[in-house]
């Protein structure tokens, strides 16, 4: 359990750590996202205990990343479909699974394959603006309109002379 909470944190990756990064949760993202979306359904996939489901669900519900719909009236029964928050994560997560796959594979391989369209494909990420793939090389940072030097986010110090560009 994590012991810091990143909600007062000056920063994007820490405050989007706060709503959704514990270990469950981007694996409960990707289920949601595979087409398993009942409780019971996720808590067998998962193997996770039912009291811990419904905390990680609720954080997720109420950080937009998930929405919970009705699918039966008696009795209510709810199925969790990844929000619009929920689906930007998607490519992440599967950039992520990526770097596992070259990184830490499980000893008989990369347990699944991506498709893109009808073609397979590796995920990775690129730049906006000409398409061409990041990588730690490639990128930079500066001073964005809403920097601070405040806890997460330190490291402006260095760099508020700088022009964002």
């Amino acid at each position: 359990m994590r012991q810091t909470s990143f909600a007062d944190f000056h920063c994007s990756l820490a405050r989007s750590l706060e709503v959704m990064g514990d270990w469950w949760s981007p694996l409960i993202l990707r289920d949601l996202w595979a087409g398993i979306d009942r409780f019971d359904d996720l808590v067998t996939d998962l193997g996770i205990s039912r009291n811990l489901l419904a905390q990680r669900l609720e954080r997720l519900v109420a950080g937009g990343i998930v929405a919970r719909e009705a699918y039966q009236d008696r009795p209510l029964r709810h199925r969790y479909v990844l929000a619009d928050a929920g689906r930007e994560l998607v490519p992440i997560l599967a950039a992520l699974t990526a770097w596992g796959d070259r990184w830490v594979p499980p000893p008989e391989g990369p347990p699944l394959r991506f498709r893109h369209g009808r073609h397979r494909c590796e995920p990775i990420v690129v730049c906006d603006g000409c398409g061409e793939r990041l990588d730690d090389a490639s990128i930079g940072v500066r001073p964005g309109p809403g920097g601070a030097v405040a806890p997460g986010t330190m490291l402006l110090g260095a760099l508020l002379g700088s022009a964002d560009a």
